[in-house]
């Protein structure tokens, strides 16, 4: 979770700071894996670590210290030009253990947020649940889904293009549809009106909330369990009083949503799906 006094949001990623003998380099995973390339798109490097071959990206950019970033994507280290590959690699060395079981923490985590092929049979997450993709040519378009499967009727069904086009803005109107009853029946018990409500389709975090009591939640959200959803929702109304992550902001989640300590590590397990 991370905000600051100006806006509030739910957003994921493993944490920590490791300081370092020689670059202090600073440890960007705490973003939620999410990749900032400016100009540079990088070079792609390998280097043995802890008995295994890893791949990295390296992106020169100014800045006065080494920084790691690990996310579905792999492992991005960004240095000034001026520092040596020789340096960047023993910072490398340094952090092997944890390069290696963050690696692994979030390939453990990954999710196929929306098919890679729009065909018969490709897995498509929705509430919680992997349903089956299938499909069927008619005149008219519809999306259903069962317990076990994602009906969408298509007169195109084999264009995948089209599905997925069609398939994506149905899935934003169901997360509207679901979140923004919840927002209200959240915000009735904090705030005399209901905030404006809007998607959002950041890639760093579920929800936000800025100092004008606008909401922004991810369509995402509708890929999630209820539950967790209705978390973010409870996290995010809850900036309406408390612009901040204090006790007082914390105990009133907890009045709105109990048990919210359980949700906000379940979410971590869904974080993937932010960069999918």
């Amino acid at each position: 979770m991370s905000g600051d006094a100006s806006e509030g949001g739910v957003s994921p990623g493993p944490q920590g700071a490791f300081p370092s003998a020689r670059e202090r380099p600073t440890d960007d995973s705490r973003r939620g894996g999410r990749e900032r390339l400016r100009g540079d798109a990088g070079q792609t490097r390998r280097i043995a670590l802890a008995g295994q071959d890893i791949e990295y990206r390296l992106v020169r950019a100014r800045r006065s210290s080494i920084g790691m970033e690990i996310g579905l994507s792999g492992l991005v280290v960004r240095a000034a030009r001026w520092v040596t590959v020789r340096a960047i690699e023993e910072a490398l060395a340094e952090r092997a253990a944890w390069i290696v079981r963050t690696l692994a923490a979030w390939q453990a985590r990954r999710r196929e947020v929306l098919p890679r092929e729009w065909k018969n049979g490709a897995p498509i997450l929705y509430r919680g649940s992997e349903l089956a993709l299938v499909l069927h040519p008619a005149r008219r378009r519809a999306v259903a889904a069962d317990l076990f499967h994602l009906t969408v009727l298509h007169p195109s069904p084999h264009d995948e293009a089209q599905v997925a086009a069609f398939v994506g803005n149905w899935l934003k109107e169901e997360a509207l549809a679901a979140l923004v009853p919840r927002v209200a029946a959240f915000a009735a018990r904090v705030a005399p009106t209901l905030p404006p409500t809007r998607l959002s389709n950041a890639r760093s975090e579920w929800g936000s909330c800025n100092h004008k009591g606008e909401i922004r939640l991810n369509w995402r959200l509708v890929q999630l369990p209820p539950s967790l959803a209705d978390y973010v929702v409870a996290h995010e109304v809850a900036h309406l009083v408390e612009m901040n992550h204090s006790r007082r902001f914390w105990a009133l989640v907890e009045t709105m949503f109990p048990g919210h300590a359980a949700a906000r590590r379940a979410l971590g397990e869904w974080t993937a799906l932010l960069e999918a």
